[in-house]
């Protein structure tokens, strides 16, 4: 067949890759749903009630022709006033968000600087047309400033994350006040840090306090701690208004559901009315996190270097028969293969130190 040789190449290496039905009958570790809003039924009926009001359920176009309903509208509006920031646009996905905003960004004679450990999608951006990134080394502050500061492009545009996906570690506060110096747009793909750190649980802007600015750029996810699906950008008023001049997956994708809307939108309301119950349950699996396995952790993100594709399937796989979902992420994802555990507000404190007990005794 047509790529027999390359799967066979990827089973040798143990990389090979395959979905499998999520079992409900174990306890989820191993997702995104940081606050456990998938499992609010109550979120899930008000949407349900919200929506079989109207007089359509369905986006039904792009954003551009007669799909930007005010429900849309509504949560844009909400997000900014959460958040801080003039403007904003949703749509289809984080991935989608990422592809939008450096594609669209970064121009002829600009330069992007790019943490090496920023996620796939923005990445792949890069490739997508004749992109001048340069990439620093991960959290190096130092480093990007000696990038920016030797740099002749005609704009200069910043990607990190806020909390990265794999290592659990926050972007270093220092990104904010090196990209003021040097005039840089700032991209903080908040997917994993928006809904998990900060007073209001808004993300890294929110935690350090930071002062809204016109070079400044947030990007989240939906999908991840809002239960729901879909993505946002916030950034200024100018900057939102040329994305939806020239971002390609803003222009020609259907909107976000009506649904995946009006769902996160109850869930960022949600947020910021149980902020406070909120961050006690993040603190409290933080502490079980350091206890049992000796790992301090900014987020609710638990990596564990195994550093061996084989044993980390099969460290995944004994868990999961003692009814526990763990990630088991192997290459090209990280660099060393981990057991990713998300210490998620789905389940209980408890059933987190009993996978915990577990996990020191397996590894």
């Amino acid at each position: 067949m047509y790529y027999d040789k390359e799967l066979q190449a990827l089973k040798k290496s143990k990389r090979y890759r395959t979905r499998e039905i999520v079992d409900t009958n174990i306890l989820d570790f191993a997702s995104n749903d940081y606050l456990g809003l998938s499992h609010k039924r109550e979120l899930h009926e008000s949407t349900c009630k919200a929506l079989s009001a109207l007089p359509f359920h369905s986006s039904k176009a792009s954003l551009l022709v007669n799909g930007y309903h005010q429900i849309h509208k509504d949560f844009e509006t909400a997000l900014c006033e959460a958040n801080g920031f003039e403007e904003g646009v949703i749509l289809g996905s984080g991935f989608n968000a990422n592809i939008a905003l450096i594609e669209s960004l970064v121009r002829r004679d600009d330069a992007l600087f790019m943490d090496e450990k920023y996620h796939a999608s923005g990445v792949l951006a890069t490739q997508i047309k004749s992109i001048n990134v340069i990439f620093f080394p991960h959290n190096d502050m130092s480093e990007l400033e000696k990038l920016l500061e030797s740099s002749d492009a005609k704009r200069k545009i910043v990607a990190v994350e806020g909390i990265y996906s794999m290592d659990g570690d926050l972007v270093h506060q220092d990104v904010f006040a090196i990209c003021d110096r040097y005039d840089a747009l700032l991209i903080v793909d908040e997917a994993h840090s928006s809904g998990v750190v900060g007073d209001k649980l808004m993300g890294v802007f929110d935690y350090y306090g930071v002062v809204i600015k016109p070079n400044y750029i947030k990007m989240g996810t939906l999908g991840k701690a809002y239960g729901s699906f879909g993505a946002f950008i916030l950034a200024s008023s100018h900057i939102i208004e040329y994305l939806i001049n020239r971002a390609k997956p803003i222009i020609y994708a259907t909107s976000l559901s009506l649904y995946d809307t009006l769902l996160a939108h109850n869930a960022l309301k949600y947020i910021l009315k149980n902020r406070e119950s909120l961050k006690k349950e993040i603190s409290l699996r933080k502490q079980i996190i350091y206890k049992e396995l000796g790992i301090k952790t900014d987020s609710l993100i638990v990596p564990i270097v195994i550093n061996d594709n084989k044993k980390v399937i099969e460290i995944r796989d004994k868990l999961k028969n003692l009814g526990y979902a763990v990630g088991g992420i192997r290459q090209p994802t990280v660099e060393s293969a981990i057991v990713r555990l998300i210490a998620r507000l789905g389940h209980s404190c408890e059933e987190l130190r009993e996978l915990c007990i577990n996990l020191a005794k397996i590894k």
